[in-house]
């Protein structure tokens, strides 16, 4: 159980809100006399300001070196204070405030607003409030808006509860009610587990790694082994230390949310999957394949062609033969991927493919039936799979009409599988880490070749599960309660 410490400079700043069980002032919290109940503690820390030695910016320092989570963390206190360090986090942002302004209906130059806990009441502007918030996460923030030829973030800043007055309180006082709400909630339910799994996921998203029955199965068998597994979305970011894990069932990307789950629970000591490491190395198919020849594992013969030097077509095509398929490094779901059957349509698509990508992947094209996919868990196979190819399409996944369409499948034991198959998967996913992973593979007569490395690999009702069923998950959830048992008693993972 989580338990809740608000930390103000003087007891008078806590005046125009309802009393709190947990309220404490900086000197009494900096004592550290005080002994909180057993469980987690989250101390939000309202200080009047965070400044280097002051006693807001030793209440974070301390809580930390406490082991409790606190809000906002040093990190977030050290980068705002320097704009060249919070400057970084809104390097992403230009698509959101653009958006924001967009809908802004102030024509004025310059504007002003505050965020409680990632909250606004400013129509129009909320998606970019929480973003900001993921990566600055502070209780109150004020943020000043200013429009030369386009619109920028001129500044952020902390500001202190003492200064905030009427409808300012107010929107506070429900920010902070909310933020909270599922922190203080007392869930009988939830006692009852040993362990507290975070289970994120994208309700939106179109072709996500598991299906509503399988996210299910997964939090069956969890509370079967004593892990309560809640799914969580983008907006629970800043709870997300509430967890002692985190299993990330959304698609993973390097400059997306997901990254930055992964990043924030594996700093909080938390079990994860995918882990940030994983989520690197496997989502570019520039870094895989780099990776794979350099410890001989067989993949497709391979060139890397570069925007800014000159790529002779014709030798290419001598080289890797037609069809040539081409990639953009960070495609997925068969997404990026083109094959090309001539040196016309070769250098056409590589001119289309260098506007995205600086980089491009050229590979020699290998007809199959069908694509192994391999799961390995924790170095070892997990089950197999057959994905056999769209109809009357080269992929597994046809986009081409408008919608997603998917060939057949198969699914077998471990056993059934030929062994330099399982040998070469292993070795691959071994490379990446010892998470869950889907090998993808292609097999013509004796030559197998790994296509890539999923690092949060498909689990849907009734595709992966076909063979092992309820124990497949079964499986996974006794791996993150091992691992889980490990970092409580401090053993490695």
């Amino acid at each position: 159980m989580t338990h809740v410490v608000l930390v103000v400079e003087d007891i008078k700043d806590w005046a125009a809100y309802y009393p709190a069980r947990h309220l404490m002032t900086a000197n009494e919290y900096l004592d550290g006399g005080t002994q909180f109940p057993p469980g987690r503690v989250q101390v939000i820390n309202l200080c009047r300001n965070y400044r280097y030695l002051s006693p807001g910016y030793y209440t974070s320092l301390l809580a930390e070196a406490r082991g409790h989570r606190v809000l906002p963390s040093v990190r977030t206190v050290n980068d705002l204070s320097r704009k060249s360090l919070y400057g970084l986090h809104f390097e992403s942002f230009d698509a959101a405030l653009d958006k924001a302004m967009k809908k802004h209906s102030e024509s004025k130059d310059r504007f002003s607003i505050k965020l409680y806990f990632g909250q606004t009441e400013h129509q129009g502007i909320q998606e970019l409030a929480r973003q900001i918030f993921d990566q600055l996460p502070a209780p109150i923030l004020q943020l000043e808006f200013r429009r030369r030829e386009e619109w920028n973030i001129e500044s952020v800043k902390s500001v202190g509860l003492h200064q905030l007055k009427g409808k300012e309180e107010d929107a506070f006082a429900a920010a902070i009610e909310a933020f909270n709400a599922r922190v203080w909630r007392k869930s009988s339910s939830r006692r009852k587990f040993r362990y507290d799994l975070a289970v994120l996921v994208n309700e939106n998203e179109k072709l996500p790694p598991s299906d509503p029955v399988a996210l299910k199965r997964f939090i069956k068998a969890g509370a079967e082994l004593g892990i309560n597994v809640e799914l969580i979305g983008r907006e629970d970011y800043p709870r997300l230390a509430e967890y002692d894990g985190l299993f990330i069932r959304e698609t993973t990307a390097l400059d997306h949310h997901t990254y930055q789950f992964a990043r924030k629970a594996e700093k909080e000591g938390m079990v994860v999957m995918d882990d940030p490491g994983s989520i690197l190395r496997c989502t570019n198919k520039i870094y895989f394949a780099e990776l794979m020849q350099a410890h001989k594992v067989p993949v497709p013969k391979t060139r890397f062609l570069f925007k800014d030097s000159r790529v002779d077509a014709e030798a290419l095509v001598e080289d890797l033969g037609l069809p040539v398929v081409l990639k953009i490094p960070d495609g997925s779901f068969s997404r990026g991927i083109s094959k090309v059957d001539s040196v016309e349509k070769l250098d056409n698509a590589l001119v289309e493919y260098f506007k995205q990508s600086a980089v491009v992947l050229a590979q020699e094209y290998m007809y199959t039936d069908y694509d192994w996919r391999i799961g390995v868990l924790n170095k070892k196979p997990l089950y197999a799979c057959q994905y056999f190819m769209s109809k009357g399409h080269w992929q597994i996944y046809n986009h081409s009409q408008g919608k997603t369409v998917s060939g057949g499948y198969k699914t077998m034991a471990i056993q059934e599988v030929p062994a330099k198959v399982l040998r070469v998967a292993t070795k691959a996913a071994r490379l990446m880490g010892n998470g869950l992973y889907g090998v993808d593979m292609k097999q013509s007569g004796d030559r197998v070749v790994v296509v890539e490395v999923n690092d949060n690999p498909n689990i849907d009702s009734g595709v992966e599960d076909k063979w092992l069923g309820e124990d497949l998950y079964r499986q996974i959830m006794l791996e993150f309660l091992r691992r889980m048992e490990a970092r409580r008693l401090g053993l490695p993972v």
